[in-house]
């Protein structure tokens, strides 16, 4: 049988940050850790369900790398976005917070079982307002979203389009007196409408995980963040560019500086050995 505890606003495993956001949570249920909850520091990472390559490559690489830092990630299990980030904690060793819009006796989507049984087997924890048996409704939706960012010290939108439902995410964030990061996009995009949006409107712009760390006051100097090393300069070369945020192969040839029968013999060497992924489209990222 699952394991599922209660906490209420007298309990006092109900972390602080909760009690004291608007509308706060009569009860919560947990699966996981209880400790994580009050972990330090959280970043809440959301964003679209429809994720393009690019915004696949900057949620895998910032969070990746702010996980390294010792953050813990904060996201709703969603499709898109919010699978990616955390699997990328996964990946990255750490451990991660999912908020659930139903109960915790079934997953939602079906699709992430195992991404959430993942978490639990990591450490990570699962969390909810509903008791078990309560079904995902249309409402839940936008009212988990209030606790995603009021768990969290910050949060960090990769991709979202201009109507996109993570927008709810970043109104509660600013009710509740969270910093808000974005990750700009090409003008041109219409995944990238919203974030861009967002800091014309006064978001912090996060091109890189110093910019994440420096709003959650980690020491950027003592961030544990080092590459892996390629065997010849064309790998480190290559994984040192797709660190910076690029991912497209043409682009990654034309920055290399290598000829293309080289570039093609690097690239594959480095997906065989575990080192680079692709996203689909001609886009890569650090595994």
């Amino acid at each position: 049988m699952v394991k599922v505890n209660r906490l209420t606003l007298t309990n006092s495993q109900l972390p602080d940050m909760l009690r004291h956001i608007p509308h706060p949570p009569a009860q919560l249920y947990v699966r996981g850790s209880l400790e994580l909850l009050h972990a330090v520091p959280k970043l809440a990472v959301v964003g679209a369900r429809k994720v393009t390559p690019y915004g696949r490559g900057v949620t895998e690489k910032l969070v990746r790398e702010v996980t390294g830092a010792g953050v813990t990630i904060v996201s709703g299990l969603a499709l898109g976005v919010d699978g990616i980030a955390h699997q990328s904690c996964l990946d990255a060793g750490g451990q991660t917070i999912a908020v659930m819009p139903c109960g915790l006796d079934k997953i939602y989507p079906a699709t992430h079982q195992r991404l959430a049984e993942k978490i639990l087997e990591n450490g990570g924890t699962l969390i909810s307002e509903y008791e078990p048996g309560t079904p995902p409704l249309r409402q839940h939706f936008i009212a988990r979203n209030r606790l995603v960012s009021g768990l969290s010290d910050a949060v960090l939108i990769t991709e979202a389009a201009r109507k996109s439902g993570t927008l709810h995410t970043a109104n509660f964030a600013l009710e509740q007196g969270r910093t808000v990061l974005a990750v700009p996009g090409n003008i041109t995009s219409p995944s990238s409408a919203g974030t861009n949006s967002l800091l014309s409107a006064g978001a912090v712009a996060a091109l890189e995980s110093s910019d994440v760390l420096r709003e959650l006051n980690v020491n950027t100097e003592q961030a544990n963040m080092q590459l892996p090393l390629g065997d010849t300069p064309e790998e480190t070369k290559i994984i040192q560019l797709i660190s910076e945020g690029i991912s497209e192969g043409k682009v990654l040839l034309e920055k290399s500086g290598a000829d293309t029968h080289v570039f093609s013999q690097t690239m594959t060497m480095l997906e065989l050995s575990g080192t680079i992924k692709p996203l689909g489209a001609d886009h890569w990222s650090l595994s």
